[in-house]
């Protein structure tokens, strides 16, 4: 199927569900949602002639006829799947999607502080309507980015969390998104609001993953709002089954003072995309973007950030590593902006792939856009594989060298997943991590 039929194929699905669609959020989502197709329908999908996706070819999602299930199988949630995607035991509030669609019965809602709302967007659009559209639809670029677009017309459902002034939430809260395809091209378009107040504090983690076998499609959407002084941890898991396509978009707001740190660790999934975006508006707001990924086969994860400094005494710091083994494909391409406004910026970019096959594949552009003078900005990449005197200090100590290359990968994934707060998913990540680390013995060693 050609790009222009499957773009139109999205056009007749937006017209075929557009009056449910209508009753998901009243007349108020209404207009957004159609300005969201319409712009859809004049940009198509990106393709590699398009700068920000010269690396990613998505003529497999645009090609493949994807539909919303009209349900889900939450029998396929298996005890065991439960705990092995949400590491459980561990003290939080676990909010369960199946499908694109909320599963209440699946999960646990423990006690929240006074004022602190988490439920289903879908909830919250009939309830919060106050609360949520100053905000919902307002910073994700429905106008200029094809896949934020297709959310925006399409979304149903997902998590909004609204967190008072002042108010420390201790507790996480993770949200699980599960497709089961059962045969189906399923797609879903979750979508998450998180808006937290002056002074209040949030630690909040988002998983994706897949059970069972078959193509499918999750596009997804997260706008978050820090108010001034908040401080927000959030991590994203990527664990979708091996034949998905993954496409997600962060946007971040911060507000004088506030702290807002992503953590981003990609596992699963054929072809993904993560989008992360940050605009440090007011004065001395501090952003940390950290990321991993791990990739074999031919999986090919695409990781774009862009940090933007658009006031004084800003800080950021961002770090992303990658392990490439098969003929795997890993980009990254991270952006720091330092606006005319943006005096005394301190921002850091890091990008290190560790390649274990001779086929695999690493691009990396890291960029800084300067238009201050009195800053401090650097940035840096590189590209290698395992070093051969490291290898011969491990050897020298009477390792093997199966056992030498997975202490040396180990130590190289340490340093992201060693700064994961949340000691249940820090353990569970790296007890997976264990397990899927190739042990074979790879390409000849470079120094």
């Amino acid at each position: 199927m050609a790009e222009t039929n499957g773009k139109d194929l999205y056009l007749e699905t937006f017209a075929r569900m557009e009056p449910a669609l209508a009753g998901n959020g009243g007349a108020w989502l209404a207009p957004a949602r159609k300005r969201a197709i319409g712009a859809f329908a004049d940009l198509g999908f990106p393709t590699t002639r398009d700068e920000a996706w010269r690396y990613t070819n998505v003529q497999p999602i645009a090609s493949t006829q994807f539909e919303i299930p009209a349900g889900y199988h939450k029998d396929a949630l298996t005890p065991e799947i439960f705990e092995r995607l949400t590491f459980e035991p561990w003290q939080c509030s676990h909010l369960v999607f199946m499908n694109g669609r909320f599963v209440p019965e699946l999960g646990t809602l423990r006690s929240l502080p006074p004022g602190v709302i988490v439920k289903s967007l879908a909830q919250a659009l009939s309830e919060d309507r106050a609360a949520i559209e100053p905000h919902l639809a307002r910073y994700a670029d429905s106008q200029g980015q094809a896949f934020a677009a297709l959310n925006t017309a399409f979304f149903q459902d997902g998590v909004y969390v609204g967190v008072p002034k002042g108010a420390t939430f201790e507790e996480p809260i993770h949200i699980l998104f599960v497709t089961t395809p059962n045969g189906e091209k399923a797609m879903s378009h979750p979508r998450n609001l998180f808006v937290i107040g002056e002074d209040a504090r949030l630690t909040i983690v988002e998983s994706y993953a897949g059970i069972g076998a078959g193509v499918y499609f999750t596009n997804a959407v997260t706008e978050v709002v820090a108010g001034d002084g908040a401080v927000i941890d959030h991590y994203k898991l990527q664990r979708e089954s091996e034949e998905a396509f993954h496409v997600a978009t962060l946007e971040a707001r911060l507000g004088r003072g506030s702290s807002f740190s992503s953590h981003s660790v990609s596992l699963g999934g054929a072809l993904v995309r993560n989008d992360v975006n940050a605009v440090l508006g007011a004065e001395g707001a501090d952003c940390t973007l950290n990321g991993l990924y791990v990739l074999d086969g031919r999986q090919h994860v695409d990781n774009h950030t862009l940090i933007d400094h658009a006031r004084p005494r800003g800080s950021s710091r961002e770090l992303y590593k990658g392990v490439l083994d098969g003929a795997s494909r890993g980009v990254f391409d991270g952006t720091i902006v330092v606006r005319p406004d943006a005096q005394k910026t301190d921002a850091r970019q890091v990008n290190r792939n560790l390649l274990l096959s001779d086929e695999a594949l690493a691009d990396s552009k890291p960029t800084l856009q300067i238009h201050a003078d009195d800053v401090k900005c650097s940035h840096a990449a590189t590209i290698g594989q395992l070093q051969e005197d490291a290898m011969f200090y491990l050897r020298s100590r009477a390792l093997s060298e199966e056992t030498a290359r997975s202490l040396l990968i180990q130590a190289f994934v340490s340093d992201i997943v060693g700064r994961i707060k949340i000691e249940p998913v820090r353990t569970g990540l790296e007890c997976l991590l264990f397990t899927r680390l190739p042990r074979h013995h790879g390409p000849r060693e470079a120094s």
